[in-house]
């Protein structure tokens, strides 16, 4: 499978873009078609190289369209095929009608849909839906997909999954469950949101030879992290440095029976690199925290005036792991959200800032999960999770400054720039991951002294962290297991 670009696109864009290249330049419709399709035999051929017999399943678009010309030049290519029809061919228009009377032209036969016919097939080709659908499925077309997932075959989608918002990454009713998909032209935000990567599986893109111009309406939605961005942000340590050079971070936190979000939060800033490390919390904590962790220096906070010497001294402060919602947890928020260092704010300090009146900082960071970013918007977590872009854009236009937008497919918008983050594993749902992360920012941020890219390296950093923990298995995976790989993340 081929490299996936970092421009990440909606649907509009992507038929706006396949409009500008028949427009402007001059590229037929039908051309685009087969080179869909030719881009699809390639795929087909290195992923699934013993498949022999493959079973095309058409709708009536041109989706459809595309998958009567992988028809044809599947069987020029020695391969056994057998079409399926969901959709009369007699109800076909266009693009499509051309491409499935080509095929029978070249003596290709094409049969109507039924659920015997995918039995002996090595590979299910999806061509059923394409991006212009949204809504629900229903009829021959919902039954389709049913029978594909059933099957328990491998199946490879063109274009995108059908039943599968292009979008949102949402599947109203039911969506085929493909191993691998071909998108086209540009890549899906829905194919990386929501349910996308369930539905999707492996992910490659062909540009079908067009360029995206320079003009506003092609701005990309999303942009994917790439590991560059990592030394980007983290360049080669000068050999005069000291620990000053990389910056002190104070992390707030760890009330009363609360030591260990706190002691994460503080190990995976050193982890990550920070220079020299402060963690403030309750007195009681203190043994518990800093116990087998001697780098961690420990400030025991009886009130919110016992921060105020720590806050002078910090280049980045955190707040959130283990803070609580009490009166204390009250004003230690206080003093930190009217402190003059960058912020990374997370867990019950934005619970307190959703309960406070609306405060606008551009130099904080704010990592909410759904059910946090809910709360921050008064919103409930369901429209939230149907459109993650809009929330996070809600975020920053409510509070200003960088938004991290916890979750699969991590969303990070503010300073200038949307990203994602398809990286990270499904073991990573677990107590304490989100001091990590809270961490890791903190430190990268007193590193590179940007805002927009510390949120971006943060969540880039540990989700490639939370990736090599998981390679012995994703159930059992634990915070610790990832700091662990924290360091090896940050000097990739």
């Amino acid at each position: 499978m081929m490299a996936l670009p970092t421009a990440v696109y909606g649907s509009q864009q992507v038929r706006a873009l396949e409009a500008y290249a028949i427009r402007e330049l001059g590229v037929p419709s039908f051309v685009l078609m087969k080179r869909a399709a030719e881009a699809a035999l390639r795929v087909l051929r290195t992923r699934w190289p013993t498949a022999l017999d493959i079973v095309i399943v058409c709708g009536g678009g041109n989706n459809g369209g595309d998958g009567y010309v992988l028809a044809r030049f599947a069987r020029a290519a020695g391969l056994g095929v057998r079409v399926l029809a969901v959709v009369a061919p007699a109800d076909l228009h266009g693009d499509a009608r051309r491409a499935h009377d080509e095929l029978v032209a070249s003596a290709g036969e094409v049969e109507s849909f039924s659920a015997q016919q995918l039995a002996d097939a090595d590979v299910i080709v999806d061509a059923l839906l394409g991006i212009g659908f949204n809504g629900t499925l229903r009829g021959p077309l919902q039954a389709a997909v049913d029978v594909i997932n059933a099957t328990l075959k491998p199946v490879f989608a063109l274009d995108i999954p059908s039943g599968l918002d292009a979008d949102t990454g949402q599947v109203p009713t039911t969506a085929v469950r493909a191993d691998a998909t071909l998108t086209f032209i540009g890549l899906k935000t829905g194919l990386l949101l929501g349910s996308g990567p369930e539905h999707a599986g492996v992910v490659a893109c062909d540009d079908l030879e067009i360029e995206a111009p320079d003009h506003a309406e092609f701005e990309p939605r999303l942009a994917r992290l790439t590991e560059s961005a990592i030394a980007e942000a983290l360049p080669r340590r000068a050999r005069l440095a000291h620990k000053g050079t990389y910056g002190r971070v104070l992390i707030v936190g760890g009330g009363a029976g609360m030591p260990g979000a706190l002691r994460l939060a503080g190990e995976a800033a050193l982890r990550a690199g920070a220079g020299l490390v402060t963690v403030a919390g309750a007195p009681e904590n203190l043994a518990s925290v800093v116990s087998d962790c001697p780098e961690l220096i420990y400030a025991a906070i009886g009130g919110g005036a016992d921060l105020e010497s720590h806050l002078k001294r910090a280049d980045v402060v955190a707040i959130g792991p283990g803070l609580g919602r009490t009166e204390w947890a009250r004003a230690l928020c206080d003093r930190v959200f009217a402190c003059a260092a960058p912020l990374v704010v997370d867990a019950d300090a934005l619970n307190l800032l959703a309960e406070s009146r609306p405060l606008r900082r551009e130099d904080w960071i704010l990592t909410p999960h759904p059910g946090e970013a809910a709360r921050l918007l008064d919103l409930q977590i369901e429209p939230v999770q149907d459109d993650r872009i809009a929330a996070v854009d809600a975020l920053v236009a409510r509070y200003a400054g960088v938004a991290v937008l916890k979750g699969a497919g991590t969303l990070i918008a503010g300073a200038g720039a949307r990203s994602i983050c398809e990286r990270g594993n499904p073991g990573m749902a677990t107590a304490g991951m989100g001091d990590v992360l809270t961490g890791t920012i903190a430190a990268v941020l007193a590193q590179c002294k940007d805002v927009g890219r510390a949120a971006r390296v943060g969540v880039l950093a540990h989700a490639i962290a939370g990736d090599i923990a998981a390679r012995e298995g994703q159930r059992g995976l634990i915070a610790r297991d990832v700091l662990r790989e924290l360091r090896a993340s940050v000097n990739r």
